[in-house]
């Protein structure tokens, strides 16, 4: 078996498998917490307010809007950049067709892969700056914050350098960051991916309850 193909089978699986129970377990616990019996009087819908906290907070409001710009700017040109380069780089839908779900879409052309990975690269470098550059933010920040960084950079940097699938090594050390960053993603604070759902929900319907706009 070469590197490649441990790398793209048993790896792949082992990983797989542990991100998925590792992100159940994670979002289990937290529903398991639940919430005390809210006994005041409702003023206004908390279902409602959760919708509201879900919509309202992907941009900001009020006192925050000036404040804020620099990481709404290099916060959304990450995630969507990272969003758009997982789901339509014609590797990874080839990837995913085969080994996942057995069907594939249209992928994006080379311009629009490239174009994609400078914005998600610009925006994980910026984002990392702020962290370090920040006094706030580099105090509430800890190694756990910078080891997610990292991994998702590296696994970026990696899938670039494998983009024209023309060495079997490169390919390989792609896959096997991409599967380190997999078993790391539900112990570390990268599960805020899904959690993120479930502050804003819980924080709308407080709010909203009482409410006030979250």
């Amino acid at each position: 078996m070469s590197f490649l193909e441990l790398t793209q089978g048993p790896l792949w699986i082992l990983a797989a498998g542990v991100f998925v129970l590792g992100v159940l377990w994670r979002i289990f616990a937290v529903l398991r917490f639940g919430r005390k019996p809210d006994i005041s009087v409702p003023r206004a819908s908390a279902v409602m307010g959760a919708l509201k906290g879900q919509l309202l907070h992907f941009v900001p409001h009020g006192g925050f809007t000036f404040r804020t710009q620099y990481h709404l700017v290099a916060g959304y040109a990450f995630h969507f950049g990272l969003l758009i380069l997982v789901l339509f780089a014609a590797p990874h839908i080839a990837f995913l067709d085969k080994n996942v779900l057995g069907f594939s879409w249209p992928a994006l052309p080379r311009w629009g892969f490239v174009l994609s990975a400078e914005v998600a690269f610009a925006g994980i470098i910026l984002l990392w700056i702020r962290r370090i550059s920040d006094p706030v933010m580099r105090h509430i920040s800890d190694w756990d914050d910078h080891i997610g960084s990292w991994l998702t950079f590296i696994v970026m940097m990696t899938g670039c350098m494998a983009l024209q699938e023309s060495h079997d090594v490169l390919r390989a050390l792609h896959m096997l960051c991409v599967e380190i960053w997999l078993v790391y993603f539900p112990f570390s604070r990268l599960m805020h991916a899904f959690t993120f759902v479930f502050a804003r929900g819980y924080t709308g319907a407080f709010f909203g309850r009482r409410g006030v706009v979250p």
